[in-house]
């Protein structure tokens, strides 16, 4: 089975598992599949939409049905952690649309606020509505890239000659930013 094949049967999944788990740079590289035809635009922001929901939901409930667990305990000491309580002390609403928005700042935030006595109720329908525009924003970035990208080198012929750099460019971030996260926690007292 090719590639194209694979990310025609299992790419709005993966999609949507990769929106949940890692986020911005899985839902760019699903924005550019849409733009290479292998992803309707709509059905592409669904999945997206819908794991970084689900993500969100499930940290969300780990903070409000196991505060007192260990893990939970530890993220709360994180100064992301207070400054994501502190910003939702100011502006619950706004922040709960917005936190998936803010670098350093989207992980951590879905568990500090379950913490709080925000009812699940609402933060359910803030969160999908954000995630919803979250998605689309995302998914329209790496297909409006796929263009950008055609316009300076011209069509790409393979899938696979577009997702390896790709695929190299976001694995490298990541580890970068996981190095440096390490490193500050060093360097802290």
């Amino acid at each position: 089975m090719q590639l194209e094949e694979l990310l025609a049967r299992y790419g709005l999944w993966a999609l949507g598992l990769g929106a949940g788990f890692e986020g911005e740079t899985v839902t760019v590289l699903g924005g550019l599949m849409v733009h290479r035809g292998l992803f309707p635009f709509l059905p592409a922001v669904l999945a997206a939409s819908l794991g970084s929901f689900l993500a969100d939901q499930t940290f969300f409930t780990i903070g409000r049905h196991f505060r007192n667990a260990a893990y939970v305990r530890k993220m709360s000491a994180r100064p992301a952690f207070l400054r994501a309580l502190a910003v939702f002390e100011r502006h619950p609403v706004g922040f709960v649309f917005a936190f998936r928005f803010l670098y350093g700042l989207r992980t951590i935030s879905p568990l500090a606020i379950g913490t709080t006595k925000l009812r699940a109720s609402r933060f359910m329908a803030i969160n999908a509505a954000a995630a919803l525009l979250w998605g689309t924003c995302f998914v329209s970035l790496g297909y409006l890239f796929g263009q950008g990208i055609e316009a300076m080198f011209g069509r790409v012929r393979s899938v696979e000659t577009l997702l390896a750099p790709l695929a190299a460019i976001a694995i490298g971030g990541y580890v970068v930013r996981n190095l440096m996260v390490q490193h500050r926690s060093r360097l802290k007292p």
